[in-house]
């Protein structure tokens, strides 16, 4: 028998959740949203569990985001899983942003895409010296999703901007820096704390097993960050990355140039609206819009099949250009639509 792709058990107080997809860095599929949803249905009103624990199985990471392969065949047949899948996803993002017990998100190794989403919005966020957090979906025409607008829109000054555009990744230090994680423990302290969690106070525990990050590199970059991220246009913040003496700046720069000119629209306008949106679940209704429509768009396709699947690293975007991006057809991916969760008017539950 094919091994469970989510392992779930309660030892004491503490309820546990084990991504368990190994070889795949834990990468969600439609299945293991859904046993995650269930178990914290589950415990929501057990007299029993008192904290919640997401973690990933192997030593790789925590979780690489969600099924890129299976997206991606989605795509190029024109089906409509991938529509079920963000369902759900973003309802588990909200779900777990809005838990009345205290949820703690074990981020060690790799953590990409929908592996944010399932972790930074917890309550109780960790790295270790091993985390590499990225939101890299630009990379493959696509946008930040599972909450992300919300959470790089409100990162400090125009540090969200940047993740969010270069889709580079982050260490420790920089995820605290960023809002997207608040403790640094060490990965050897896993199973001391979470024994500890069984039977303690969930901040108690993890003050007792926190200690000062290694040093970081954005605090230091804030300056050209901000000043060049503050531009209105993907363009300008270009030009402005370009002409600025920061050789990091430069590197920024070539980042950027490389990825889909019309997800690089989208998700600029994207993080500027959810600055201004009242609420995580607005936010992920809005990104709903936009991956319904962005699942159809060519650069989607083209930057899986570059990046994953063929990995030639040269995709073809279309258009290839900033300059030719349609801004008609960027205005059509935000038009309110049959494609939206309702999660705002519903409200946190």
């Amino acid at each position: 028998m094919n091994a469970p792709t989510v392992l779930t058990g309660v030892t004491g107080h503490l309820g546990r959740i084990t991504l368990n997809r190994p070889r795949a860095i834990n990468a969600l599929t439609t299945e293991m949203v859904t046993l995650m949803q269930q178990a914290l249905d589950r415990w929501a009103t057990s007299g029993e569990v008192r904290t919640v624990l997401i973690s990933g199985a192997g030593d790789r990471g925590l979780c690489a985001g969600g099924d890129i392969r299976a997206l991606h065949a989605d795509a190029v047949s024109g089906g409509s899983a991938s529509l079920d899948f963000w369902a759900r996803e973003y309802r588990l993002n909200a779900g777990i942003a809005r838990y009345r017990k205290p949820v703690v998100a074990w981020m060690d190794g790799l953590v990409m895409g929908g592996g944010i989403g399932i972790s930074a919005h917890a309550g109780v966020r960790l790295v270790t010296e091993r985390s590499r957090l990225a939101m890299p979906e630009v990379g493959i025409g696509f946008h930040p999703d599972i909450g992300g607008s919300w959470l790089l829109s409100h990162a400090p000054g125009q540090v969200g901007t940047h993740l969010a555009l270069t889709g580079t990744s982050v260490g420790a230090a920089d995820a605290v820096h960023a809002g997207l994680a608040d403790n640094f423990v060490p990965a050897d302290r896993l199973a001391p704390l979470a024994e500890a969690l069984t039977s303690g106070d969930a901040a108690e525990a993890v003050a007792a097993f926190a200690v000062a990050p290694p040093e970081g590199e954005l605090a230091s970059c804030r300056e050209w960050i901000d000043r060049c991220y503050a531009a209105d246009s993907v363009a300008e913040i270009l030009d402005r990355l370009r002409s600025d003496p920061a050789p990091a700046a430069h590197a920024a720069a070539k980042e950027i140039a490389a990825k889909s000119p019309t997800a690089l629209v989208v998700t600029l306008r994207s993080l500027r609206t959810a600055a201004r949106l009242p609420s995580l679940e607005a936010a992920l209704d809005q990104e709903y819009r936009l991956s319904a429509s962005m699942l159809r768009s060519p650069d989607f396709a083209e930057g899986v099949r570059a990046q994953i699947i063929d990995k030639d690293r040269n995709p073809r975007w279309h258009p290839a250009s900033l300059a030719d991006v349609d801004a008609d057809a960027v205005e059509g991916y935000f038009a309110h639509s049959g494609d939206d969760l309702g999660l705002a008017a519903r409200g946190p539950r």
